[in-house]
């Protein structure tokens, strides 16, 4: 067995994406995709929990996995900020929570019980009340596809101030993740560079190696499984 991976999305303006997995024996390494999302991850392995914030991650890596460990995390939507681990300040990067049980974990000067797969909305409704969580509209609704009336400067140090990505990086690996998505269901190749807007092959594949860590023929590969894929 490799790494099995459940995701669900979520009523939540908070929340993009609540997923869980499990890994079993065999499995060393995993491909991590980039991600234009903060998140708080839960992990337990060998009866030890561990709790840690992740910033957004600008390219595909490659990243360990415990031999039978099971991981839960809530993807933050974009725009999402956690004001006092500044999501910014961890771009490629992550800061883990000391002193996890698993029954509480220690979160701006608070003990938090640790949150679940079916009870993540009502954990960051609490996070959201206490001041923890914070969410730039400006940064949603352009995302959303509105134009607010504020200056394309304006706009930028926002989607950075929130996200630590310019709002054209955001797009790129959104892009690259989505491309990732319609390959696997079997779209052709032609189809995919026209819907999302790249050039020509070469710049799918140079997107795809850089965002997502394989080439469109490698994406299947089950040596070597792929984080949380999931249609937008």
């Amino acid at each position: 067995m490799g790494l099995e991976v459940e995701s669900r999305p979520s009523d939540s303006p908070y929340i993009e994406r609540v997923w869980r997995s499990s890994s079993g024996d065999g499995l060393r390494q995993m491909t991590s995709v980039a991600s234009a999302h903060g998140e708080l991850v839960v992990w337990e392995e060998r009866g030890r929990v561990s709790v840690a914030v992740r910033g957004p991650e600008t390219r595909a890596s490659r990243a360990p996995v415990p031999e039978d460990a099971t991981f839960f995390g809530i993807l933050f939507s974009a725009g999402t900020t956690m004001p006092h681990l500044p999501f910014h300040r961890l771009v490629d990067s992550d800061v883990e929570i000391p002193d996890a049980t698993r029954r509480a974990f220690w979160l701006k000067g608070s003990a938090w019980p640790l949150p679940g797969y079916d009870s993540a909305e009502s954990f960051v409704h609490r996070l959201v009340r206490e001041g923890v969580l914070d969410r730039d509209p400006v940064v949603a609704a352009v995302l959303r596809g509105e134009t607010p009336e504020l200056s394309e400067r304006t706009i930028q140090r926002r989607f950075v101030a929130a996200t630590g990505l310019t709002r054209g990086a955001i797009r790129q690996i959104h892009r690259a993740r989505r491309a990732a998505v319609m390959l696997r269901e079997r779209v052709p190749v032609q189809d995919v560079i026209f819907e999302l807007g790249y050039f020509d092959q070469p710049h799918l594949a140079r997107s795809l190696s850089r965002f997502v860590g394989r080439t469109a023929t490698r994406l299947e590969d089950p040596s070597e499984p792929l984080s949380l894929l999931y249609k937008t």
